[in-house]
């Protein structure tokens, strides 16, 4: 058992014991709503949000445990700065077929494929998403290049529901980077974590062979997340998976933790009213943290690329 795991299950009873604190929230697990499709627009020039300034990296400090005082606040908050620790958003791999893209002029093809998270649930319009805000922040970075996001995000699937879609939804666009939102459909409707390993493993497989980077997504850090059992050891799990099968993982799920433990964001800045899913902050900053750490990985030194490439 991983050292922090019996820290991150008595966090979670504690929020579980605090559950009617946000028991007026919309949607009790929001993530399972009627299926719905966003298609990110190719490269939307939209401006960033304005409470939406550069990311900045935070300050490490001790964590708090999630504490009913803690849980979500749906008033008005201020706006945050974005930022987040460089480990939690670095990508260890660079990418190595994204950065031939970008060296040759040639246009680059970015598939986002996962849950209502992906798809945008929580977001006030499908311009909102993650894969879109990813759209903008990806133009500012590279210009000249031709650049598009495409969001193949359904709400409710889980993974064996997107490996059912790769064919059409992730193969047929000859992607040369694939962004995989995974697991947190399976902790909400409590799934064992073993089954749900092998699925991981034959999905990145599955990606893989067609040529593309891989960038595993992790669960979000949000109360309905929390409370339930398996978050922990999911989290563990697909970290595993990706230093196994050698591709990145854009640590979500640290990431926001980050947010409200270290920064002391309240939930309310970064989480919908839901208690589920991210709202506009939360997917803009989650974009913007994420397109640097594309960036970086897909122009760093060619040999050193080459040397880790995969």
């Amino acid at each position: 058992m991983s050292p922090n795991k019996p820290l991150m299950i008595a966090r979670v009873a504690r929020a579980a014991a605090a559950s009617a604190v946000f028991a007026t929230f919309a949607a009790a697990h929001a993530e399972m709503i009627e299926p719905g499709r966003f298609v990110a627009p190719a490269l939307t020039l939209a401006a960033a949000p304005a409470a939406m300034p550069a990311a900045t990296p935070a300050v490490a400090a001790a964590q708090r445990p999630v504490t009913p005082s803690a849980l979500p606040q749906t008033s008005a908050v201020t706006p945050a700065t974005c930022g987040a620790p460089t480990e939690f958003s670095h990508l260890d791999r660079p990418l190595v077929r994204t950065a031939r893209r970008l060296a040759s002029g040639e246009p680059l093809t970015i598939v986002a494929i996962g849950s209502s998270s992906t798809a945008g649930a929580g977001a006030s319009s499908p311009d909102a998403s993650y894969p879109s805000r990813l759209a903008v922040e990806l133009k500012q970075r590279f210009p000249l290049q031709d650049i598009t996001v495409l969001n193949r995000g359904v709400n409710g699937e889980e993974t064996e529901d997107m490996m059912a879609r790769f064919a059409t939804g992730v193969i047929a666009a000859h992607p040369q980077l694939v962004l995989w939102q995974v697991g947190t459909n399976s902790v909400l409707r409590d799934h064992p974590l073993a089954p749900h390993s092998a699925q991981l493993h034959e999905g990145i497989d599955e990606l893989k062979a067609t040529g593309a980077d891989v960038v595993l997504i992790d669960p979000q850090y949000a109360p309905k997340v929390l409370v339930k059992s398996e978050t922990p050891g999911m989290v563990e799990q697909i970290a595993a998976a990706a230093k196994e099968e050698n591709v990145d993982l854009f640590r979500r799920f640290a990431v926001m933790r980050n947010w409200f433990e270290v920064q002391h964001l309240p939930f309310g800045t970064f989480v919908s009213p839901d208690g589920l899913h991210m709202n506009d902050w939360g997917y803009a900053c989650v974009a913007k943290l994420l397109a640097t750490g594309i960036a970086e990985a897909a122009t760093r030194p060619v040999a050193s690329a080459a040397a880790h490439g995969h």
